[in-house]
């Protein structure tokens, strides 16, 4: 399916007459790890180019900044957790949707030393963990918990820099850390540096099958210029869809442009991340769209960590219609 959707994509952006490119800005959630290998790629490529978009982006500080950012008007495009843009929708009625889903599968995960001796949740009773103001993961923590089995308040957690939640891990001053999966294979060269190795587990491991990573626009961005979001949605999909197939490739063009990202480093990212956004539920519902069922126990996951109502109109959060053609 996901070879046709591409093809699809290949006629669609055949280049037409020759126009004034649209200067348009997008707010990453976070810092250009190997995540955003894509993007670059579809950069250096050209595919944004290619519909008429000459895109700039800025590095962010999470998914409820850049959620805040997009919806007050500093960039028509962002991506973040689907669990920030329901949050402000919700709670500040902020006018931002879903344009397309990222992370099919949530990345959530905790991560821990082999040497600790630590499997899964349970072994985690008595344990000190790391966290970060706001963090999604320490909000789920609580509902995955109690689907493994462990009282989540027989766990300690003590609040830190984001910056420093891996090395904590790494020199044994906490248990665990929750990150996304997508950070495995960088943070375990730096274990592996003192002799250390990280064990991974996944929140999904335990039920917690929700959707995560989503890019997003404002409602008026989709009903004022449906054809810019519709052409930057084109060439987005292209440039992910070129990545999953030429990995190397991608996490050399990324290095391009972020030297400080290693190739090897993008490439680790790169291929954890393609497992949460090309997987069963991806085949299912088409590249870039949401399953209704999928949207709603979302919902009901974010609902009960963050106290919002139980019962609401979740296609409010979403708005497909101008993907590209399956």
């Amino acid at each position: 399916m996901l070879h046709i959707f591409a093809l699809a994509l290949a006629v669609l952006l055949v280049p037409g007459a020759a126009r004034a490119l649209d200067r348009v800005h997008y707010q990453y959630s976070w810092i250009p790890t190997g995540e955003y290998a894509p993007v670059s790629a579809g950069l250096e490529k050209g595919y944004f180019r290619e519909v008429g978009i000459d895109l700039t982006y800025s590095t962010g500080r999470g998914s409820g900044d850049a959620v805040k950012r997009v919806a007050a008007g500093a960039s028509p495009f962002g991506d973040g957790d689907i669990s920030a843009v329901i949050a402000a929708r919700v709670r500040e009625n902020a006018p931002v949707r879903c344009i397309m889903a990222q992370h099919t599968m949530s990345p959530h995960s905790l991560f821990v030393l082999e040497s600790s001796g630590i499997t899964s949740f349970r072994d985690l009773a008595g344990k000190t963990l790391a966290t970060t103001p706001g963090n999604s993961h320490y909000l789920y923590f609580p509902l995955v918990a109690r689907m493994s089995g462990l009282d989540p308040a027989s766990v300690r957690w003590v609040t830190v820099d984001s910056a420093a939640m891996a090395p904590m891990l790494i020199s044994r001053r906490v248990d665990g850390a929750p990150l996304f999966a997508t950070h495995e294979y960088y943070q375990n060269k730096q274990a592996e540096r003192v002799g250390q190795r990280i064990r991974v587990i996944p929140f999904a491991d335990y039920g917690f099958k929700i959707y995560s990573y989503c890019w997003f626009a404002t409602e008026e961005t989709i009903r004022t210029n449906p054809d810019l979001v519709r052409r930057f949605l084109a060439a987005l999909s292209r440039s992910y869809l070129w990545a999953k197939d030429n990995v190397e490739e991608t996490a050399r063009l990324h290095n391009r442009r972020h030297p400080d990202v290693a190739v090897d480093d993008a490439m680790g990212s790169m291929r954890i991340m393609n497992r949460y956004m090309f997987n069963e539920a991806t085949e299912q519902a088409g590249f870039g769209r949401f399953d209704p069922d999928r949207l709603r126990e979302t919902y009901r996951v974010v609902a009960m960590a963050q106290e919002l109502p139980a019962e609401i109109d979740v296609t409010q959060f979403i708005d497909t219609s101008l993907l590209p053609p399956r």
